[in-house]
């Protein structure tokens, strides 16, 4: 997928646990876990805002766009 969850960057960053940010922001951990990890299909804007209130950070710190294909490997010439 093109766009890349960066929220373990930022809490790396910030020295917080994902049940910490989990509680702070109102999900549970384990939604939180589908969106760290690039599985969620569609976050919510009152969420982005949370998770950027809490992180102190802009939605562009947790999201980029990064083209088709960038993360897998070269194909054999």
């Amino acid at each position: 997928m093109p766009i890349v969850v960066d929220v373990d960057v930022m809490l790396a960053r910030r020295k917080m646990s994902v049940g910490t940010l989990a509680e702070r922001v109102g999900i549970t951990p384990a939604n939180l876990a589908v969106l760290k990890n690039g599985r969620a299909k569609a976050v919510r804007f009152t969420t982005l805002a949370a998770l950027c209130e809490v992180l102190e950070c802009q939605p562009g710190d947790l999201l980029r766009w990064e083209p088709d294909g960038e993360h897998e490997a070269p194909s054999p010439v």
